[in-house]
């Protein structure tokens, strides 16, 4: 792999450099080791894909493309590493000073994690050097430092009798991670997962999967034992699939689109009942009330929930709902706080948004587009642009003026594009905000408290922000309600998708 850089690079020119410096390696991480996919009936372009950047259309490397064999090596690889204890069965403090050195891994290696997921999804090399792979080396340490913090239960029994109730690693756990965060959302799977003493497999999304595999090589050498942590690379048709229905994973956590999750849930009752945790989509409402304390810093955070990482987040403050006493100011300056996320060159620090993940989600948000813009007005954007002449670029893009049974309304997006509803009072407010088959994330702006606490107590959303949009944090849980999932990543409460319960009863009275 490329040479570590100490000194993050600062201009385009430098990324630019260390980009050309990297020599990816897509081959899966499986019992210690790197593995080419099984070749399937002979053909050996059947056991590879390639990996594509948005912004050039140029291929990056090529990437396993492992199928049900690969995932039954893994999960027997995981299942020997978990039953012969040299990770389940370790001291809290050995596991603890592990993932300490793999967070520390992490931080040494941020020029090239950030560039492999800027280069496979488009994201701006500024943000996943700045908050991605920070953030990841951020998860390890805090639930390493949660290991020996956990303790069991002593409840009250009749006398003459002792119960202990003690939190027992799963097994093995599968990790279905998507292509939005590649690198910081496998962080919130594996973190607490590894910490509790499972193994894992993981699977990469095959857009972006380099960043996944460099970190099991880098667990490896942080010395987590071989098997422990397995990556496994390739379709969700096949790779997920086969996660899903195979019978020796304990668990199985997912985070990705509501259509998946669903085909999970089938997987697991057709195969083993495995436990799942989902985190499925959103179409998450920011609620701007006419009493708000700053309408410049709500239209600037308004601009945030929607455009950051080019939209394509689960919880994007897709839907903007504006009291109609303060919409004309309000939609200017949101109109102007917009325009910061015009798409650029992701490598060039100064880009304000990068490329979409491919050019079928460009064309798909293209779609989008054109059906709103035939229903309602395009105040700003609307076109797919290009960048050095080239790239799934699309401009950020506010429409107004849909009907609230409008698709868009409903419809997860996953890209560039906001509408803007405007409403008359608070219950109006509620009635469109919760008017979704999800239950995500929501943003309120008011200067009244007794609004702010009524408002949220009524919104269906696993997190509602306050005055700030999307906000989330280590020690809060993240998840949602509805189709949106069940299950919480984040805080300690994420430590529950990989434990059981077991009770140990004494009698000796």
């Amino acid at each position: 792999m490329s040479t570590t850089l100490k000194i993050l690079p600062t201009t385009a020119a430098e990324w630019t450099i260390a980009a050309a410096s990297i020599d990816a390696d897509g081959r899966a991480v499986i019992d210690g080791e790197r593995a080419d996919a099984e070749v399937v009936d002979g053909a050996s372009a059947s056991a590879v894909l390639s990996t594509v950047n948005p912004a050039t259309g140029e291929e990056i490397a090529e990437i396993s493309r492992c199928g049900a064999g690969d995932v039954d090596r893994a999960v027997r690889s995981s299942r020997r590493a978990f039953d012969q204890g040299g990770w389940s069965r370790a001291a809290a403090s050995d596991r603890r000073e592990i993932l300490l050195r793999l967070a520390d891994a992490i931080d040494k290696n941020t020029t090239e994690l950030a560039l492999l997921d800027s280069l496979e999804m488009g994201k701006p090399v500024a943000e996943s050097s700045s908050v991605d792979v920070p953030g990841a080396a951020a998860t390890f340490r805090w639930y390493a430092e949660a290991i020996d913090k956990i303790s069991g239960e002593v409840p009250a029994t009749p006398v003459g009798s002792t119960a202990f109730v003690s939190r027992e690693p799963l097994g093995v756990v599968a990790a279905i991670v998507p292509w939005n965060f590649p690198l910081e959302i496998a962080a919130w799977k594996l973190a607490p997962a590894l910490a509790m003493g499972n193994s894992v497999v993981l699977k990469p999304a095959a857009e972006s999967s380099l960043s996944a595999l460099r970190l099991g090589e880098l667990a490896l050498e942080a010395g987590l034992p071989p098997g422990v942590l397995n990556v496994v690379p390739g379709p969700g048709s096949i790779v997920g699939e086969a996660l899903g229905l195979h019978s020796d994973i304990d668990a199985l956590t997912f985070t990705g689109s509501t259509a998946v999750a669903k085909r999970l849930l089938g997987y697991s009752g057709a195969s083993n009942m495995k436990r799942l945790s989902l985190e499925a989509g959103g179409k998450s409402s920011n609620l701007i009330f006419s009493d708000v304390d700053d309408v410049a810093l709500a239209a600037t955070k308004a601009a945030f929930g929607a455009f950051y990482n080019q939209g394509e987040v689960c919880s994007a403050n897709s839907r903007i709902l504006v009291q109609r006493a303060i919409a004309d100011e309000f939609l200017a300056l949101f109109i102007e706080a917009a325009r910061a996320y015009t798409p650029g060159d992701p490598l060039n620090p100064a880009s304000g948004g990068g490329a979409l993940v491919n050019e079928a989600a460009a064309a798909a948000v293209m779609r989008a587009i054109e059906q709103g813009s035939r229903s309602g007005t395009v105040l700003l954007g609307g076109n797919r642009v290009a960048v050095g002449g080239r790239g799934a670029f699309v401009e950020p893009t506010i429409i107004a003026g849909l009907a609230a049974s409008h698709p868009l309304e409903s419809t997860e997006i996953f890209g560039p594009l906001a509408t803007v509803t405007v409403f008359d009072d608070e219950e109006e407010a509620i009635r469109l905000a919760n008017a979704t088959a999800f239950g995500l994330a929501a943003s309120v702006w008011t200067g009244n408290m007794a609004r702010a606490h009524r408002v949220a107590a009524r919104l269906i959303a696993g997190t509602v922000s306050v005055n700030t949009v999307d906000a989330l944090g280590l020690s809060t849980p993240f998840g949602g309600f509805r189709q949106s999932g069940f299950g919480r990543d984040l805080s300690l409460h994420a430590l529950d998708n990989y434990v059981g319960l077991k009770t140990t009863w004494f009698q000796h009275g």
